[in-house]
């Protein structure tokens, strides 16, 4: 017997642009349900380990591509106008609802993989949620990050964005093994907000001019690993920060007493890291109601 069953979706946003996703429905009674919100330019494919361990312990699931990645891209990516301010205003308030339609009357969790979790506060009915459980989330500033990564990743945001910018249109960050290729303006988005502090309140008063960052008061899980480059103590420190009012958890995980020889920024999904994920099933389950 199959624990839980999949299938290929299509989510409409408030402001009818459609992205791609994948459902994975439990067989079983339903415990809760849960948004994955992807990284920066990673595609939903990557988190489908991750999501089926969950719908086998009796979760409704979705995973999605942001508009302009992946299936979510439509015509030529140098014309696409995703921004990461679309991601969190647009997309991610439209899988919430998806979610709430298809698994009605129980509990709903986001797990945000780094820009996922930042984002949260864009969105519109984000106190919809019971929980938020954010992996290697963080103000991902450079100001903060230790050579010799720093050299890399100022060169990435400063140098090489506007540079393919210019001469390709849009960001081929997948070049850097970044994710997939980015619309030019979410990487210009991402080059500004990680050259500041507290990533997106960069933009507070100019691009956002609404937001939810000071009002949300759900629990909160804040987890990064000790050899993540992006999204050290500081960082994840300085994002939190921006949620003024949520009850933020902190959990800093070291590889090697797990038995892995990393984490790093992406890894946590992997399915090798599969002995890390019970600490998201103990989270869903304290707060469920």
């Amino acid at each position: 017997m199959n624990l839980f069953s999949s299938a290929d979706i299509t989510v409409t946003c408030q402001d009818g642009h459609a992205i791609k996703g994948t459902l994975f429905t439990p067989n079983q009674p339903l415990k809760g349900a849960v948004m994955m919100a992807p990284a920066t330019g990673i595609k939903r494919q990557f988190y489908s380990a991750f999501a089926s361990y969950l719908a086998q312990q009796g979760y409704g699931v979705i995973t999605f591509d942001n508009r302009g990645i992946g299936q979510s891209l439509t015509g030529n990516i140098s014309k696409s106008n995703a921004s990461l301010q679309c991601w969190g205003e647009q997309d991610l308030p439209g899988v919430l609802s998806y979610l709430q339609a298809t698994f009605p009357n129980t509990s709903y969790h986001l797990v945000g993989h780094s820009a996922g979790g930042q984002l949260v506060g864009l969105m519109h009915n984000s106190h919809q949620l019971n929980s938020m459980y954010n992996v290697a989330c963080s103000s991902g500033s450079l100001r903060n990050m230790k050579m010799p990564y720093f050299a890399k990743a100022h060169f990435f945001m400063n140098v090489f964005i506007p540079l393919s910018n210019f001469i390709a249109g849009h960001t081929k960050s997948q070049l850097f093994g970044m994710g997939e290729p980015l619309p030019k303006q979410a990487a210009a988005q991402w080059r500004q907000w990680c050259n500041g502090q507290g990533y997106v309140k960069t933009a507070f008063g100019r691009s956002v001019l609404k937001h939810y960052y000071d009002e949300l008061t759900l629990p909160s899980m804040w987890v990064h690993a000790v050899d993540d480059d992006i999204a050290n103590e500081s960082n994840v420190a300085d994002m939190i920060s921006v949620y003024q009012k949520t009850v933020a958890t902190t959990l800093s995980l070291c590889p090697t007493q797990y038995g892995l020889k990393e984490i790093g920024h992406m890894k946590f999904f992997s399915r090798k890291s599969q002995v890390l994920w019970p600490h998201v099933i103990r989270w869903f389950e304290q707060h469920s109601e």
